[in-house]
């Protein structure tokens, strides 16, 4: 079950929204720009959210949160004009050890600076007893953030057991609509997607969507 700071996350009553259809037409919580490992430039992926028309985004880079400002005030000024623009929500992705595998952990909705998360923008993973999974979450948490794991069908372990463990440390959810086998146009993949939310759903946790973009279109990876 959700703990009551995620219950009462701004962010929360989108995510109770995630569907099958959601990306990448209204939500994309997991994409990236060349501020990470990304293909497009800040500006560039607010174009392709604007039109698109979605609704909310989290751009989430590996580490960094550099693409964020750029994002916001090119959906700033589009609202200046009376139209309409994304919610953008901070995100980041970030690496660390869960039950010993090496796992990616979605990072939502958390404070514009916080201490805590300090470590784990600096463009690469962190090494030590802070890359260990509570150690991750107790930071972006402290930051007023969800932890989220990032495509759990996608590490060396199954993720029946990966959702099981980030579930006992308090992760908040997980991603659950992802395009598994990487098609042109995303697209999420049938029965492990379907699998993954009926786990989430019986543990009362949070869902997520995401295109997990890394060219330079944003309706596909």
């Amino acid at each position: 079950m959700l703990r009551p700071e995620a219950l009462a996350h701004p962010l929360t009553p989108v995510l109770r929204r995630v569907r099958a259809d959601s990306c990448p037409e209204r939500f994309n919580f997991h994409c990236h720009t060349i501020c990470s490992d990304g293909s497009l430039q800040p500006g560039d992926l607010a174009a392709e959210a604007l039109a698109i028309g979605l609704e909310h985004l989290a751009v989430t880079d590996h580490h960094a949160l550099a693409a964020h400002g750029a994002i916001e005030a090119a959906f700033d000024e589009r609202r200046r004009r009376g139209e309409p623009a994304p919610t953008l929500w901070r995100g980041v992705e970030i690496s660390c050890l869960l039950e010993g595998c090496l796992v990616h952990v979605l990072g939502l909705g958390f404070a514009e600076s916080h201490p805590t998360l300090d470590p784990y923008l600096q463009g690469s993973s962190v090494v030590g007893p802070a890359l260990r999974a509570p150690a991750v979450v107790k930071a972006i948490r402290a930051a007023g953030g969800l932890a989220l794991l990032a495509h759990p069908a996608r590490y060396r372990l199954p993720h029946q057991l990966l959702i099981a463990a980030a579930a006992d440390l308090g992760f908040d959810g997980a991603e659950v609509w992802y395009d598994y086998g990487m098609q042109p146009r995303w697209q999420p993949t049938p029965l492990v997607c379907e699998a993954i939310a009926a786990d989430l759903e019986r543990r009362g946790l949070l869902m997520s969507c995401g295109t997990d973009t890394h060219g330079l279109v944003l309706r596909g990876r």
